[in-house]
């Protein structure tokens, strides 16, 4: 599943000399480094959680080393060194860990139930791994449970499973609480009613005993696109598309391509939008134009920041 030359995942956690942990969000290197987006800062021997912003001005002003700017994407984001990382987490390396032993706490003792239920509906315990909050321990009641998922069938099983759990109430689906927890952290540009209705028939989260947990995809190595393309920003666009395949909905970029010829492909960097359409489905997008600057191809990408503000994908339907 790792590469023996760049054995870097996203989900992955990098720990650096400097107190500082960044979620990996690339599959290849970039320049020799690892792409990355700083999460966690060491705050008097504690982790604290920072945001975007938050990590743009402290890398800015104090590791300046870390920010990169991409040429190939034409876009900025973290970037670490492999020499400077100190401790490389991996999720399922971690879930291992966790499974092995008794639980330290609550999350993790329905982590561990969690798991013995999917693993019940046929999931394989070795596709899955544990990310998120879990990965460096700073879990808290009330914290998620993040599972990452390697490879499509591997998903699809997955989601089958939570589908059949919740549906022989195993588990349960969000509620009214949980799904308005998950709006005001994911929310962006939809609101409530739109969010949710989208969100319920993803089934890549439902919750346990009142603790909600997610599924990511990372995909194998055999099903990544390998994407050399230069690309170029032009602008903000809306547009509205049937979408004619959703065989890469929930990976990491999200890929839906669509009946629009100048403009045939949507890519979503941002977790909100991934599985969000439907093969036969008409869809609103607002995302950033990047051009191949060789074959002049168009694309629209949502989630060109972490954040996305003003870029969405939502299903058309009658309300």
């Amino acid at each position: 599943m790792r590469q023996a030359d760049f054995p870097y995942l996203p989900k992955d956690f990098i720990q650096t000399a400097e107190g500082l942990i960044f979620a990996v969000v690339s599959y290849h290197p970039h320049q020799q480094k690892i792409g990355c987006f700083l999460r966690y800062i060491e705050n008097q021997g504690q982790w604290q959680k920072i945001d975007t912003e938050q990590a743009n001005r402290l890398l800015a002003r104090h590791y300046p080393k870390y920010l990169f700017k991409s040429l190939q994407f034409d876009a900025e984001f973290h970037a670490v060194n492999p020499e400077d990382v100190e401790v490389h987490h991996q999720p399922e390396q971690h879930l291992m860990s966790v499974l092995a032993r008794s639980p330290n706490d609550e999350i993790e003792e329905k982590c561990h139930r969690l798991i013995a239920i999917l693993s019940k509906y046929g999931v394989n315990t070795a596709s899955l791994g544990l990310t998120g909050s879990m990965l460096i321990g700073q879990q808290k009641k009330g914290s998620d449970i993040d599972l990452v998922v390697y490879g499509r069938e591997a998903f699809r099983q997955t989601r089958e499973a939570v589908k059949q759990a919740v549906a022989e109430q195993q588990l349960t689906a969000l509620d009214l609480s949980l799904m308005k927890d998950n709006f005001q952290r994911r929310g962006g540009e939809l609101n409530f009613e739109e969010f949710a209705w989208h969100e319920a028939r993803k089934y890549n989260k439902a919750a346990i005993d009142g603790t909600k947990f997610d599924i990511g995809m990372v995909s194998l190595p055999e099903e990544l696109v390998v994407d050399h393309h230069h690309y170029i920003k032009q602008g903000i666009s809306t547009l509205k598309a049937v979408v004619i395949d959703d065989q890469q909905a929930f990976d990491f970029p999200a890929r839906y391509l669509i009946d629009n010829e100048m403009t045939p492909e949507v890519i979503s960097f941002t977790h909100t939008y991934v599985g969000q359409a439907q093969a036969g489905e008409t869809i609103e997008v607002a995302g950033a134009v990047e051009c191949d600057s060789a074959s002049g191809q168009r694309r629209l990408v949502v989630g060109s920041t972490r954040e996305a503000i003003g870029e969405y994908i939502k299903v058309c339907r009658d309300l």
